[in-house]
């Protein structure tokens, strides 16, 4: 069961009581949180100020200005970073702006090019908050003094038996638990998220309550890098060997056409495939060495067990892999607009693995696998990015 939604009528005790429930240090304490400059941070920021931690706000300047202060809904960039400037004078915080635009690049934008090359579909969110935000970041908050970091992430952070704990948000409609799954132990106890228990229009009513000026702002669309969530417009820049022509087949050997680059594809995929033999067909698998696209009909889609690449364990017990010995029943979320579905962690063609109790479509390489704990639902285990799949057929 998800913790109960607390729903303020107005900004007071209880929002300012919930912020140092989920903090849990003296008030005093200083507080990195980090603005993006939208509303998620911003009231984190705000709420923390208010239950009187000595709160200092760090912004990341993550890609050119010139390039994304035109861009509705990005962040780290142009308007956003005069927005968390902004903020921070309101509520009255220092504030920092640090450029990490090269490790940016290097750390997400490169791995993110280079991922679509391999004929895998990353999710650049989950190595942005794994590197610059979780380890990068949490060193500068370190350097600051600070004894806790604080996001405007929708997820809880409970303390159990052994430690912190990883939790789904109070509300499912709000949940990145998805986009965390890589947090390590040591992470997870330095870091807080105040806004778990709320959802987003409580978040908003206490930004017009405290006078903020992105109370109103839009949230994040899309990749915040990929302008005009046209994300081979960044992968032909940067690899432009990527739109090398190859062949379409379909799974029984057939040639059925031609494609203008693997990167143009994903597992799942329908539209734009340009080719007719009756029924409906999907991208089923991306051969990137031989620049194939093979496709076939959509019960091909499905998948019975995968294999993980690099992985993270926040759960009970010493690891992944030893939570794969012991055979783990577990919940696994494939996809972030999924809910998990219940199956083993176990070895799959030698490798660290999950077979699925039922076959699960559209499992892609490159994607990530979060793995809850089917005791305790709302709790995440951690959990690894897809490497391989086995199909049903």
């Amino acid at each position: 069961m998800n913790a109960p939604v607390l729903v303020p009528d107005r900004l007071g005790d209880g929002l300012i009581e919930a912020a140092r429930d989920a903090v849990r240090l003296p008030i005093g304490t200083r507080i990195v949180a980090a603005m993006s400059g939208g509303v998620d941070s911003t009231v984190t920021a705000a709420l923390l100020a208010r239950a009187g931690y000595d709160v200092v706000g760090v912004t990341l300047q993550l890609y050119d200005h010139g390039a994304a202060i035109q861009k509705k809904g990005a962040c780290c960039a142009g308007q956003d970073i005069h927005d968390a400037r902004t903020a921070a004078d309101a509520i009255g915080i220092p504030h920092y702006v640090l450029d990490y635009e090269s490790r940016f690049k290097q750390q997400v934008i490169e791995e993110f090019a280079d991922s679509y090359l391999r004929g895998e579909t990353p999710i650049p969110c989950i190595r942005c908050n794994q590197t610059v935000k979780f380890r990068d970041l949490l060193d500068v908050a370190r350097d600051l003094g600070a004894e806790a970091m604080a996001t405007g992430h929708y997820v809880r952070r409970e303390v159990g038996p052994a430690g912190p704990e990883l939790h789904r948000a109070a509300d499912p409609a709000r949940d990145q638990s998805y986009f965390l799954f890589a947090t390590t132990s040591e992470q997870l106890a330095y870091l807080r998220f105040p806004l778990g228990a709320l959802p987003k229009p409580a978040v908003r009513a206490a930004a017009m309550e405290l006078g903020l000026a992105v109370a109103d702002k839009p949230d994040s669309q899309d990749i915040c890098f990929v302008p005009e969530g046209r994300y081979t417009t960044v992968i032909d820049r940067l690899r432009p060997h990527g739109a090398e022509p190859g062949d379409i087949v379909h799974q029984d050997g057939r040639v059925l056409g031609r494609h203008e680059g693997v990167t143009r594809y994903t597992i799942g995929q329908r539209r734009g495939l340009n080719v007719a033999v009756g029924d409906p067909l999907f991208v089923v698998k991306i051969d990137a060495d031989r620049r194939q696209v093979i496709v076939g009909p959509r019960e091909a889609l499905l998948t019975t067990a995968l294999t993980f690449g690099e992985r993270s364990w926040v759960g009970d017990g010493a690891s992944i892999e030893a939570a794969c010995d012991a055979g783990r029943p577990v919940l696994a979320r494939v996809r972030s607009t999924r809910e998990p579905v219940p199956g083993k962690l176990g070895l799959v063609d030698g490798q660290p693995g999950l077979v699925f109790d039922a076959a699960e479509e559209g499992v892609a390489p490159g994607q990530a696998c979060v793995l809850y704990a089917p005791e305790a639902p709302t709790r995440v285990l951690g959990g690894g990015f897809i490497q391989g799949t086995v199909r049903n057929v």
